[in-house]
């Protein structure tokens, strides 16, 4: 039984880690959501009393698989990646709904006060963590779109999930999907990008050196450190508020046995993590300190604008049935979960301000493996 859910662990954690391509996809076309909703129109309640933290909640698509949804900096906009074809223009108004499925992720900004949504990423090949620079007029992304226009793809099933470390790098393009410019060259995996909210730094997970560990760049490319050396997987970084620390995700082998199974499959461009918890170090990789260990898969952390508290995504309670938000001190301590609708929550960030959070779920989902995207305010 321990082994099942531990299976089930890392076969849903895959489903959003932003690392599912599929078979192909093709060039983007024009594409209306067929509705006319405004953003106020889909309140929906909480569940019952279950969840104070949030009012308000808000469904902002309807359909596919949405994720990774982040705010621009003046808290009016979020870039996110869909499987579905939204549009490239300025035709769909929200919530987002779409029949038409691509094969993999392309990256959208939603303008959060028009109720508009516009492809900024290439249309071709697989696309992964888009993020804004300060001012709001560029973003970045990674892509696979160099190594070819289709999808990359899906490893063998072997028994558990295995997710590819595909051939992306990053790019940064204006948010009108213009002027690319690629801040990555190196051979194989760099992905997982955000940008200090200075705009001084980005930090990004990347195979370069070996193994998967956390890097940070200026805003052109260069100046590249390492931050992390342990044997494993690192990932997953943003910045704190005053741009002092990193919260991250990390998944390190136990024993000689995994560290040998590690190492194969990562000659094979292949990770197979199963617990995972949460990192915070100073952004210069120094004084790394732990703050989960509770053997679970936890995810997709950020910190709350106070600096002292980290909302992040967790199976702790049920162990592999359901994955829900939680909020933590910086030290580990005070755990206490956000969300109980659904069985899938994750990716979660707070608006600059703090008042509002956006998240992936699947409540109100009408078919298994649909994820959509979900705006609350956020109560203290």
């Amino acid at each position: 039984m321990v082994e099942r859910h531990r299976i089930f662990r890392v076969t849903v954690i895959a489903v959003l880690l932003s690392i599912l391509p599929a078979a192909s996809a093709t060039a983007l076309r024009p594409q209306s959501s067929g509705r006319n909703l405004s953003p106020q129109s889909t309140v929906l309640s909480p569940e019952s009393l279950s969840e104070p933290h949030l009012a308000n909640i808000r469904q902002l698509t309807a359909g596919g698989k949405n994720a990774e949804a982040y705010f621009s900096h003046d808290g009016r906009k979020l870039i996110f990646q869909s499987t579905n074809n939204w549009t490239t223009g300025e035709s769909a108004t929200w919530p987002l709904s779409s029949d038409e499925q691509l094969g993999c992720y392309q990256i959208y900004v939603m303008d959060l006060e028009l109720g508009r949504t516009r492809l900024v990423s290439t249309g071709v090949g697989g696309t992964t963590c888009g993020y804004f620079f300060p001012g709001d007029r560029r973003v970045l992304y990674s892509s696979t779109h160099l190594a070819g226009l289709h999808c990359p793809p899906k490893p063998k099933r072997e028994g558990r999930y295995r997710w590819a470390l595909d051939d992306y790098d990053i790019f940064s393009v204006r948010v009108d999907g213009q002027q690319i410019q690629r801040l990555t060259t190196t051979k194989g995996y760099d992905a997982e990008a955000t940008v200090s909210p200075d705009g001084k730094t980005v930090v990004f997970t990347s195979v370069r050196d070996g193994d998967l560990d956390i890097y940070t760049m200026h805003l052109d490319g260069t100046h590249v450190q390492r931050l992390t050396h342990e044997i494993g997987y690192d990932g997953g970084a943003f910045f704190s508020p005053d741009n002092r620390r990193i919260v991250y995700r990390a998944s390190y082998p136990r024993d000689p046995a995994e560290i040998e199974q590690y190492k194969s499959l990562l000659a094979r461009n292949l990770v197979e993590p199963s617990q995972l918890e949460i990192f915070v170090m100073n952004a210069d990789g120094t004084d790394k300190r732990q703050v989960t260990a509770n053997g679970a898969s936890n995810f997709a952390p950020f910190f709350h604008p106070d600096g002292r508290h980290i909302i992040f995504s967790s199976n702790v309670d049920g162990r592999g049935r359901s994955f829900h938000l939680y909020l933590i001190r910086d030290d580990g301590s005070r755990l206490e979960r956000v969300t109980f609708s659904g069985t899938f929550n994750s990716f979660p960030m707070f608006s600059p301000d703090g008042k509002q959070l956006v998240w992936v779920s699947d409540r109100s989902a009408t078919k298994p493996g649909e994820f959509n995207l979900f705006l609350a305010d956020w109560i203290p």
